[in-house]
């Protein structure tokens, strides 16, 4: 495939070879050892994907420097700071259905923009101690930008700008007023271990990792899996009869419609030969294709992208596989098991405001959802 500017990567669509290559060796994520376009100057800051390749965290790291930094970043999401964050969820997620209940009746409500999308925003600023409404608001612009893949050179530069300065604050911040938020557990690693800790670089670097991800791949999550019940009511239909549960939801949204669609990049480390005469070049640049792995018809069968909450395996790949696996997976499943039924349950007759073919997905062929969700919330009485 063709990336912005004339970049050359192979995108891999096939879950089985995927998961090969998430967990061979021979394949990294850090463009500095192994990515030629990059050691040789040719990557400009001004290229659309510039952050996803420039940032020194977990997410580009490759071998020894992966495994320190994931050992570290894992201290901010243990399994009981995620069970922790459920009372604070719940209480987002009501408030946020009394704001919908308030729409006049007969008026639309934007399901994206006034649910699935401040949901994430505001558990990911709670856990970092955020609660300044302006630092919010250009932390979530930030990652809008970052996701926009067809972003001017102009958007790209000033972004990268933008990011290290809401950053930066926030570290400098934590510094002089340390609390238990996940921002302060991180600058506290930065010294530990015997100097093993985070650098500065990757101190900032992990802050926008976690914002990001744990951010707009949730926004999709909530989005696509309230778009694909209210487009299929014979499956919310089976929600509804207790012949399927919301866990049915999640995992057949994950796997039918993923949140990420492609994610860059890795590189081969060496010559990698593949069935089929097909061979990656050392230097190779690979895209992950989650969505399209997802919908295999050789791994799901003929109706694979078909939306079935009774397919028995619904495994997918949305939240990736190997070493690179997501440590926020289990804070996004959560908020949607809180934040899905708590919908439908508030809004029984809650219907699409707009045919399914008029809806737009966001400009990225990274994240996978929809520019707006509008909707109805009650049912529509003749006068």
């Amino acid at each position: 495939m063709e990336l912005p500017d004339g970049v050359v990567a192979w995108a891999v669509s096939s879950p089985a070879l995927l998961k090969q290559l998430l967990t061979d060796p021979r394949i990294s994520k850090d463009p500095r050892q192994h990515w030629p376009a990059w050691i040789n100057g040719e990557i400009s800051p001004e290229w659309p994907l510039f952050t996803w390749v420039a940032v020194q965290n977990m997410f580009t790291a490759y071998g020894s420097d992966h495994r320190r930094l994931r050992k570290l970043i894992a201290k901010a999401f243990t399994a009981r700071r995620t069970a922790a964050l459920r009372p604070r969820i719940e209480e987002i997620v009501a408030g946020l259905l009394d704001t919908l209940a308030a729409t006049p009746r007969g008026e639309t409500a934007d399901l994206r923009e006034g649910y699935a999308y401040p949901i994430p925003i505001q558990v990911i600023c709670d856990l970092f101690g955020i609660d300044d409404e302006a630092t919010r608001a250009g932390l979530r612009d930030c990652v809008d930008s970052v996701f926009h893949t067809s972003a001017d050179p102009a958007e790209v530069t000033a972004t990268y700008a933008r990011i290290y300065e809401i950053l930066g604050g926030l570290v400098a911040q934590r510094r002089e007023q340390p609390g238990d938020d996940m921002a302060s557990v991180l600058i506290a690693a930065r010294d530990e271990d015997d100097g093993a800790g985070l650098s500065e670089q990757e101190l900032v670097d992990t802050l926008l990792l976690v914002i990001s991800a744990g951010h707009e791949t949730t926004v999709n999550l909530l989005d696509n899996a309230i778009h694909l019940l209210l487009t299929h009511p014979e499956q919310l239909a089976l929600i509804r009869e207790g012949k399927a549960g919301w866990g049915d939801v999640i995992e057949e949204a994950l796997r039918v419609e993923a949140p990420v669609a492609n994610l860059p990049l890795r590189y081969a480390v060496e010559d990698i030969e593949l069935d089929g005469g097909i061979t990656f070049r050392k230097g190779d640049a690979i895209v992950a294709a989650y969505a399209a792995a997802g919908r295999d018809p050789r791994r799901h069968g003929a109706d694979a992208d078909r939306f079935d909450l009774t397919r028995p395996d619904k495994e997918h790949l949305a939240f990736g596989h190997g070493v690179h696996y997501c440590l926020g997976a289990p804070l996004a499943r959560l908020e949607a098991e809180i934040a899905l039924p708590a919908l439908f349950e508030r809004f029984p007759d809650l219907a699409l405001a707009c045919p399914p073919e008029g809806l737009r997905p966001v400009e990225s062929f990274i994240s996978n959802g929809h520019r707006s969700l509008p909707a109805r919330l009650h049912a529509t009485v003749a006068v």
